[in-house]
């Protein structure tokens, strides 16, 4: 997608315009991140605390027990929203990684491969998890494998 910017002492407030020929996934996603305002933060539950977390601070998210847990950098805490949801909201520096976890593709520590078609990775934090075959080629072309 190209982008071009133009400067003009006439608009008070900036605003956007998409051309495009058809209406695609990736013009949807940028439509949406731009219409968002301010900053995006998940409401998480930790024992009877609420945690307001920013996606930078989340390493991890993964559905188990069918609740979305979040991974911090020293601890979990539960989401209330669906893991979707709870994708959209973290942004472009996640990727889903399996059905059921979703990573901060800036916390990824190693990648190592296994015998079964998988991959493993380690987060910074030390949380580990597979990379499922349906989500592999994905991640392979993310880090220019």
């Amino acid at each position: 997608m190209k982008v071009e910017i133009k400067l003009s002492d006439d608009v008070s407030e900036p605003y956007a315009v998409i051309y495009t020929n058809c209406l695609t996934d990736e013009v949807r996603e940028t439509a949406e991140l731009i219409e968002r305002k301010g900053e995006s933060v998940i409401t998480a539950r930790r024992g009877e605390q609420y945690l307001v977390v920013r996606p930078e601070e989340v390493y991890m998210a993964r559905v188990e027990d069918q609740k979305v847990v979040l991974y911090l950098k020293d601890s979990k805490a539960t989401a209330g929203k669906r893991l979707n949801e709870i994708e959209k909201q973290l942004g472009g520096n996640f990727m889903r990684i399996s059905k059921f976890t979703v990573v901060n593709l800036r916390q990824i520590g190693s990648v190592q491969p296994s015998i079964n078609g998988f991959m493993y990775l380690t987060l910074k934090n030390g949380c580990r998890d597979s990379i499922s075959r349906k989500y592999l080629p994905g991640f392979k072309r993310y880090l220019g494998l």
